[in-house]
């Protein structure tokens, strides 16, 4: 049997040379697809309920925290049909206040874990900041790998880190996050990727969002391709979340364009597509009230938390 350096080693090694040139000739292509008016108001309905709101900062409140999830459980006020949010996603210390705020609602409630957003702890911090984080109960952990580790070529390392974290989650869905920013090449990225996703790893997620350049379309689609192989593979369907740099609709539609040419309407599901871009839903919002009313609303009208 294989053990898990050599497993790690031989994906890496076992991954294909990525054709930098095609990949962003056809994630480009993906931005220039026009959609019929239904089309376009069915997928920004679906983009705000592919939304992860996030708050990240060393500033974050209780109050902060309770705004974000009435946002997100009511994304529009005054049209209670557009639908909640996937989830909010805080740092561990306010799982329970979201976990509060939200019940009753479809909203589910991610953490970030294992030293957000470096990964530089010893893996017995990270793996105990996994278990407070469902213990106070986070539905969702996302994880970052150990760049340093893996661009010096220590795959094992990480992989037995991603495999620890996933036993560490218990029923909770681990999103991994490769901060691809800082990988360097779309070789690495796919690479990161399916050792990502052979050990546990429930989603791939592109960033932190505290790195530029984050999500790239470029990224996204070496990254959904590698979700796309998985499945061939095996029939197991993996996640997705593109998150830093997604800030405009016209950037959403052609996301859930790629997704849908790329893996199929199966992925175009809060279950196995996510948006990490709080930015973003008001942009959405505004573009949903101009096809509704044939005006732009005041930005001023949507609120920022």
């Amino acid at each position: 049997m294989m053990s898990d350096a050599n497993r790690a080693s031989s994906i890496v090694a076992g991954a294909p040379q990525i054709d930098r040139v095609m990949v962003e000739e056809r994630a480009a292509s993906f931005a220039k697809r026009s959609l019929k008016k239904s089309s376009k108001i069915a997928g920004l309905r679906l983009a705000v309920s592919m939304m992860d709101l996030t708050t990240l900062e060393g500033k974050d409140t209780e109050g902060k925290v309770e705004a974000l999830c009435r946002k997100a459980m009511r994304p529009l006020d005054r049209d209670p049909s557009v639908p909640s949010c996937a989830a909010v996603c805080v740092y561990p210390n306010f799982v329970a206040t979201a976990k509060r705020e939200l019940a009753g609602s479809s909203v589910q409630v991610a953490s970030v874990a294992t030293a957000f957003p470096s990964g530089l702890s010893p893996l017995s911090i990270k793996l105990d900041d996994v278990r407070k984080a469902v213990e106070f109960g986070a539905d969702e952990i996302d994880m970052v790998i150990d760049r340093g580790a893996f661009l010096s070529g220590q795959y094992a390392k990480v992989f037995d880190e991603i495999a620890a974290t996933k036993e560490a989650c218990g029923k909770a869905h681990l999103k991994v996050i490769l901060e691809t920013g800082e990988l360097g090449s779309y070789d690495l990225v796919r690479s990161a990727s399916e050792l990502a996703i052979a050990a546990g790893g429930d989603f791939i997620k592109t960033s932190t969002g505290k790195v530029q350049p984050a999500a790239t379309p470029g990224v996204v689609l070496v990254m959904l391709q590698v979700i796309a192989d998985h499945f061939r593979k095996t029939g197991i369907k993996i996640g997705m979340k593109p998150a830093g740099g997604v800030r405009y609709t016209k950037q959403a539609l052609a996301y859930l364009v790629m997704v849908k040419e790329t893996l199929g309407d199966a992925w175009l599901d809060p279950h196995l597509f996510r948006f990490g871009a709080s930015a973003l839903l008001n942009d959405v919002l505004l573009q949903l009230e101009k096809e509704r009313f044939g005006v732009y609303h005041a930005e001023e009208d949507f609120s920022r938390d």
